[in-house]
């Protein structure tokens, strides 16, 4: 029989230590915290193509980050790599005097809008002390008086001329009371009394009043009313001629006051379109002088005169006034702004309303307000995709807001009416980069579903969650660690610590060439680290107290491992880690929930016999197999065929279970475990159930790699250990995974005690021979295999069954 040769893993290949890599901890132990981003080269020269590309659609969609500061971590990068660019102008709001319900917008340079808020607040209150001053002047009170004495004596003189007509008349004028007003009448004189003509044809009636001709008389009194009504209306548009010129002296009054104070307004701001503004108000307060006289009367002080208006109550000069929607006086270069909460009202800005009374609302443009995109405005905005998908109507706005480069600030649906006080501001022009975190998934199905999303979101810069196990990216990581270490205010971490710190996240890249860059997770096991060495009254964080804070993390996780441990351990799930069977073995699988992944055990069996049915996967049949665990069965067909099918036809019927498996399976890192059984069940050789197995195949047998190794390992030495070790137990594993392994110490120490073994394989042989001790044959020229191995006796079988098919077939008639 040919001797078989068996390669096992020593402890050193199970697991990586700080020993064998060539670094200081040393000087880990005391590294400067960094400020950058370690081993995303790839990631951070897109970002900056991004950042740098001035053509509309070049936002960034970040995915691969972890952990809670992914925002500010986002930011940080931004910080470090932008280019260095003038803050943006500054923008604000004015009252349009043409068009009341659209404001306008005034952009001014940076520092400017607030200025011009306080100059145009200055003005009214220089024009609420100087305007009532101005009206009550000398000058001007000789000149509206001069206006007012022409106008009554213009008046008087019209009623004197009528009044001389009535001498001889028996008629006169007096004054009748009508409503609220007084107004001259013509009135007939009984007992030299005004009396109504009613009275006066009375008392001709009764004789006490004698008329020659009382028709020629009502004819006269007719005319005279007449005349009367015609000399009023002159008088009326005596008075209109007044009030107009003394408008027009108003106006030139005040125009000589404003005129002064709004030029060097333009003169100071120099903006075309501040100016027309500027021109407008000088023309609306002229017009309105008296606005300013009445406040002033009624201001006490410049105390009362600041006093802010309560809800509700119209501000008199609120055309006047400037509403500051973003002010760039205190920034030095572009802004950098994130969004914690991406609702309509944070990011686009809204316009409040105002509730005068009971179900009457009002608004205007000083109660613009603007968001977190206006905030961003010349520079960039970090939000989280899933915030801002979870927003109602956020994600359609947002698209049209880049896709326009433009901002439309609008009133908020109240889902009531409030009247129709609606304003129409001016919109807005962005110049802003959006940097929109999330993950892989979510970024696939934007770009597949969404054909605006590829438009507006050009480059996509993908953060890997691990970095190439190097002397550099160890430094930078120690780097980061201290950075964590700093920022939470920790306690210091020793040599051990940090070493097992370095060894967690390697363990968690899943190779050993690699180290995991989720450094919000390794932030959370820091902590608590710090907690528990706090507890214990250290001074500092130790080894024991990290490797404490993992084995916390998961003992907070594992309950659903330790009821399934629990049921192997007493039987309800069958596992044997002893002795040997035909036809059977220990496959090993993973099961992951939210947090926590696991390894676990699974009995899989197999039976063979005469039949044309080829392989039946009963997992399959039941429907509690996946597309990938069918793919892997009908691999094992094929490699049959290619083994022992070359001169004869293989009438064979075989089935595969996972016994005890009533959930859904998928994955085909059991298919070499299926082949394994396959061939025991022809060859009727037994397999060790010590050793468990693991990794896929191809149809040339060779043994692929898989995921979930270490796992894989630790669940079954686990199950081994329960159930006692007996020196023979072990693993077989594809070779190709054997950098991936970061085993616990435990399993190592019992690896280099001789009680547990890890058995790396690179082809179906290979395996066969650990398993079953015998060895797996090749076959020579002719397809024969040597007498005496496992191929021998599964393909004799086969020829077998081939034989007793054809017996048991109906002979055909001649």
């Amino acid at each position: 029989m040919a001797k078989i040769e068996i390669h096992e893993l020593k402890p050193e290949d199970l697991r990586w230590s700080c020993k064998q890599f060539d670094f200081s901890l040393g000087k880990a132990e005391d590294a400067e915290p960094t400020q950058g981003t370690v081993g995303q080269d790839r990631a951070i020269a897109a970002l900056k193509t991004g950042l740098e590309v001035p053509s509309r659609g070049y936002n960034v969609f970040v995915c691969g980050l972890s952990g809670t500061g992914r925002r500010s971590s986002v930011k940080e990068i931004v910080k470090r790599i932008k280019a260095v660019s003038p803050p943006p102008p500054d923008r604000c709001y004015v009252y349009n005097f043409s068009s009341p319900d659209k404001p306008v917008l005034i952009e001014l340079k940076k520092g400017q809008a607030r200025e011009l808020k306080n100059d145009m607040d200055d003005l009214i209150e220089r024009l609420k002390k100087q305007v009532p001053r101005l009206l009550e002047d000398k000058s001007f009170g000789e000149a509206s008086q001069k206006l007012e004495d022409d106008v009554k004596a213009k008046g008087r003189a019209l009623i004197d001329e009528f009044e001389k007509k009535l001498e001889g008349t028996r008629f006169t004028v007096a004054q009748v009371k009508v409503g609220p007003l007084v107004v001259p009448d013509v009135f007939p004189v009984l007992d030299d009394k005004p009396a109504t003509f009613e009275d006066f044809e009375q008392a001709v009636a009764a004789g006490k009043a004698q008329v020659d001709d009382m028709d020629a008389f009502k004819a006269l009194y007719q005319k005279l009313k007449r005349d009367l009504a015609d000399v009023l209306k002159r008088t009326r548009r005596l008075e209109a001629e007044a009030l107009r010129r003394m408008k027009n002296l108003t106006m030139r009054f005040g125009e000589a006051l404003v005129e002064g104070p709004i030029e060097d307004l333009k003169e100071k701001y120099g903006n075309a379109k501040l100016t027309r503004h500027l021109n407008a108000v000088a023309k609306n307060i002229v017009e309105n002088l008296n606005l300013f006289r009445s406040a002033g009367e009624q201001s006490h002080g410049a105390a009362a005169a600041s006093e802010p208006k309560r809800s509700g109550e119209t501000d008199p000069f609120l055309h006047y006034r400037v509403n500051v929607l973003l002010d760039n006086t205190d920034r030095e270069d572009a802004p950098i702004v994130i969004e914690t909460e991406p609702t309509p009202r944070n990011l686009f800005g809204t316009i409040d309303l105002v509730l005068e009374q009971p179900g009457q609302w009002r608004t205007d443009f000083m109660h613009i307000k603007g968001g977190s995109l206006l905030a961003a405005d010349g520079g960039y905005l970090i939000v989280n995709a899933i915030d801002v998908l979870s927003q109602p109507g956020v994600w359609e706005q947002l698209k049209r807001t880049l896709k326009n480069q433009q901002l439309r600030i609008s009133i908020p649906e109240l889902g009531f009416p409030f009247g129709q006080h609606s304003l129409q501001p001016e919109p807005i022009d962005l110049n802003v980069k959006v940097i929109m975190i999330g993950d892989a998934v979510m970024f696939d199905m934007l770009y597949g579903l969404d054909d605006d999303f590829k438009k507006i979101f050009k480059i996509k810069a993908e953060f890997d969650t691990e970095m190439p196990l190097e002397p550099e990216n160890v430094a930078q990581f120690m780097s980061v660690v201290s950075k964590i270490r700093h920022d939470q205010k920790l306690m210091r971490f020793r040599k051990g610590a940090l070493c097992t710190v370095l060894e967690y996240a390697i363990r968690r890249a899943g190779r050993r060439d690699r180290v995991s860059t989720r450094f919000g997770e390794l932030a959370d096991l820091m902590s608590e680290a710090n907690l528990i060495a706090l507890n214990k009254g250290a001074k500092s964080v130790s080894e024991e107290h990290v490797q404490a804070a993992v084995d916390a993390a998961i003992r907070r996780n594992n309950l659903l491992e330790t009821k399934l441990k629990r049921m192997i351990k007493d039987g309800t799930i069958m596992i044997d880690t002893d002795g040997a069977k035909v036809g059977q073995v220990n496959g090993l699988a993973v099961f992951a929930t939210a947090n926590y992944t696991f390894g676990q055990p699974a009995r899989i069996t197999a039976s063979t016999a005469a039949g044309d049915s080829g392989i039946i996967n009963i997992e399959r049949e039941a429907d509690l197999s996946g597309s990938t665990h069918d793919k892997g069965v009908l691999i094992l067909a094929g490699f049959l065929r290619h083994r022992f099918g070359q001169n004869k036809p293989l009438n064979l019927s075989a089935s595969i279970c996972f016994e005890q498996s009533y959930s859904g399976i998928d994955g085909d890192s059991a298919s070499s475990t299926e082949l394994y059984c396959i061939i025991s069940s022809l060859a009727e050789v037994p397999i060790k159930q010590g050793i468990a197995v693991t990794g896929s195949v191809n149809q040339k047998g060779e043994v692929q790699p898989i995921g979930g190794v270490n796992y894989k390992i630790e669940g079954f030495f686990d199950v081994c250990k329960a159930q006692g070790l007996t020196g023979e137990q072990g693993v077989v594993i594809p070779r190709r995974n054997v950098e991936s392994l970061m085993l616990r110490k435990d399993v190592v120490e019992a690896v280099a005690k001789g009680s547990f073994h890890i058995y790396p394989v690179d082809t179906i042989d290979e395996g066969i021979e650990v398993l079953t001790g015998m060895p797996a044959g090749k076959a020579d020229a002719r397809g024969n295999f040597p007498r005496g191995t496992v191929n021998y006796l599964a393909n004799r079988k086969l020829e077998k069954l081939v034989k007793a098919l054809k017996e048991s077939s109906p002979k055909e008639k001649s």
